[in-house]
């Protein structure tokens, strides 16, 4: 059994947040009124995701419990972003914008070096499970383009084949840490 899907399985079947984030999602919750906690459910998610590297089930119906509604609604949010993971993913996402100011400043190029570098198509992940590409919508920086943003945090700009061979060995060289 791979390593994803032992973490898939693993994970879908218990999972209990971290008191580190539970503490968190006490800070995200103390922005909002005394019981309206479940505003706080996009924070709350992103700190679960932060935590396991992906969504499975039972870590949105935790979250659900933890912010006091219903496990639907939870699910309703995860698979409305994009940003958030149903299924394992390599240790660093890598999401290519391809909307057209990207496509028509190189973002086509930039791909296909993912890519080629990388021996995976938009939503796979590679063999080491080092890295999975994910093709973008629309980042906000259009007078950056083409841009990738690496595991949902950290935006990079003006990416040609050199930048991007940097970045995949800077991304590779993080395995161990």
């Amino acid at each position: 059994m791979s390593a994803l899907n032992a973490a898939r399985s693993e994970a879908s079947t218990s999972y209990q947040l971290s008191s580190q984030a539970r503490q968190r999602i006490d800070r995200e919750i103390a922005k909002y009124p005394q019981g309206r906690q479940q505003s706080a459910v996009l924070a709350a998610l992103a700190i679960a995701q932060d935590e396991l590297g992906w969504l499975p089930s039972a870590v949105m119906e935790e979250v659900a419990a933890y912010l006091q509604m219903a496990p639907v609604a939870v699910y309703e949010v995860a698979t409305f972003y994009h940003m958030f993971r149903l299924a394992p993913v390599g240790r660093h996402t890598i999401t290519v914008c391809t909307n057209l100011p990207c496509a028509l400043s190189g973002a086509s190029a930039a791909a296909r070096r993912l890519q080629q570098k990388l021996g995976v198509e938009f939503g796979q992940t590679t063999a080491d499970g080092c890295f999975t590409l994910v093709e973008g919508e629309c980042m906000g920086a259009c007078g950056d383009a083409p841009v990738l943003l690496v595991n949902n945090k950290q935006m990079h700009s003006f990416m040609d084949e050199a930048k991007i061979d940097a970045l995949l060995d800077s991304l590779a060289a993080e395995k161990g840490k």
